[in-house]
């Protein structure tokens, strides 16, 4: 490892994740110890992807360890391409993070890889030859390096740094992470990151616990300004499936293939059982989705922690009598000739990439069709395009006319929504020294921070890009800080 300048008292800097709702990746840093929370791809616009491309601003000997939150690509999609940049050290993860990551990281590898061969023989890249981001072999070395942790077991990341995960309630393995943070002068800080947070409605998980005693808090402001719509979720849903067959169409859902595919079969399964659905087939068409679909299934049958007590040990509630499951390419490409409708989801959620794109490609110029949108669509992506009606959008060169009807139902989304997120912030046993509000857009993320100092009187702060603050909490400040009210939202 090289040498590092010793930081007396502890530290955080973003370097992601920050004025995006993309690329997470935050630094905390004390003594001669170096952490990296997260390590997530930057997706949506051009701009923001073309930072991936861009090393990270830190000497990778100087990192002791990384901290993956959970198994989302903007969490952790950036691995395989640190570990280029000669990455070597631990990579901690709970359990469930770690088998679904040796599925994204993998997956995401070959699709990089595939798109950068298919721009090749076609010509449509800019770039000559078109070049992955990283390779398979990049992402299975990552993998080698995942260190996995079992929920509310403090271990040490590196010295002076001690770490615990506890369940977010996001996906599955989902962590909010706990980091103590011990200085030269035998004094310790607490930073608590939200990462993902999860919700109390999600259909299978278990809730994000609270943050308790905490010095500082990270949270994520992914829906910072706005409040989910989901009491009737299900049902629309339901009536859009019965709506688009009836006129001899088919659905294509957007869907991210790890958590968003299952909750939606979790859904489709008791609206089949209650009678609700057309006999149509159901296509899963993402070997990624499929293979984290069996590590749900598992996790579900053999009780894992996260998992809600009513659901352990019944995995069939991710049965479908209509599915099927499809893993090559060319079962992919079959869908299309088949004749009548029929509901197909596929990643990736946002649109931007994956089989789903050349679904989209077939069913936006005819009416009888629908697209439905489940999940968050960041600025830049299709999904966000066809979210605000555009009229045509560009997939693999061309301009293609979207004529289908495009439904938003964004009530089964499994991230926090502005309400649930101050909630959350209301679980802190104190009143914290400042609130770092991070993963968002810029509205989003300044209204929830808008929030927290209007509707809590806290300090809340919206990091900069590779600004450096300062985590050192005085005894006179931790004194001052007033417990938080029960049901102060």
């Amino acid at each position: 490892m090289s040498a590092r300048v010793a930081c007396p008292s502890p530290t955080l800097t973003s370097y992601g994740g920050v004025g995006t709702v993309t690329g997470s990746r935050h630094l905390v840093e004390v003594g001669t110890s170096a952490v990296l929370i997260d390590c997530g791809l930057f997706q949506g616009l051009k701009e923001l992807r073309d930072r991936n491309w861009a090393p990270l601003p830190v000497d990778v000997d100087s990192l002791d360890a990384v901290v993956i939150t959970h198994a989302h690509l903007d969490h952790c999609g950036y691995l395989p391409r640190l570990v280029q940049q000669g990455y070597k050290g631990p990579v901690y993860v709970t359990y469930d993070t770690g088998k679904l990551m040796s599925v994204v990281l993998p997956d995401s590898a070959r699709l990089l890889e595939e798109e950068a061969g298919y721009a090749n023989r076609k010509g449509f890249s800019r770039h000559h030859p078109a070049l992955p981001l990283y390779t398979e072999d990049d992402a299975w070395a990552a993998i080698e390096l995942l260190q996995a942790m079992p929920f509310d077991h403090a271990f040490e990341a590196a010295p002076g740094i001690e770490v615990t995960f506890e369940p977010a309630g996001h996906i599955l393995g989902s962590a909010i992470t706990r980091v103590v943070l011990g200085d030269e002068a035998g004094e310790t800080t607490t930073l608590v990151c939200s990462g993902d947070l999860g919700r109390q409605q999600h259909p299978f998980l278990r809730p994000p616990v609270g943050i308790g005693a905490a010095d500082w808090v990270m949270v994520e402001s992914t829906y910072g300004d706005r409040q989910h719509v989901s009491s009737d979720a299900v049902d629309r849903l339901a009536e859009t499936i019965t709506r688009t067959a009836e006129r001899g169409g088919v659905v294509v859902i957007p869907a991210f293939a790890v958590d968003r595919t299952e909750v939606l079969l979790f859904h489709l399964h008791h609206l089949a059982k209650a009678g609700r659905l057309p006999h149509i087939p159901i296509y899963v068409d993402s070997p990624m989705a499929l293979a984290g679909l069996t590590i749900y299934r598992a996790a579900l049958a053999e009780g894992a922690l996260d998992v809600r007590p009513n659901f352990r040990g019944h995995p069939h509630v991710l049965d479908l009598d209509a599915l099927e499951e499809v893993r090559d390419t060319q079962g992919s490409k079959a869908i299309s000739g088949r004749p009548g409708p029929a509901v197909v989801i596929a990643g990736a959620g946002m649109a931007s990439g994956g089989r789903v794109v050349h679904h989209l490609k077939r069913v936006l110029p005819d009416p009888r069709n629908t697209v439905v949108l489940v999940g968050f669509q960041a600025e830049g992506t299709r999904g966000r395009q066809l979210l605000e009606g555009a009229t045509t959008v560009k997939i693999h060169g061309q301009y293609v006319r979207v004529r289908a009807e495009i439904c938003d139902l964004t009530g089964f989304s499994v991230h926090a929504d502005a309400d649930e997120l101050v909630n959350w912030l209301c679980s802190a046993a104190h009143e914290p020294a400042g609130v770092f509000v991070v993963h968002g857009e810029e509205a989003a993320s300044a209204a929830l921070a808008g929030r927290i100092e209007h509707e809590l009187d806290w300090t809340a702060v919206r990091p900069g890009m590779g600004e450096r603050l300062s985590l050192a909490v005085s005894a006179e400040q931790r004194a001052a800080a007033p417990a938080v009210a029960v049901g102060a939202t």
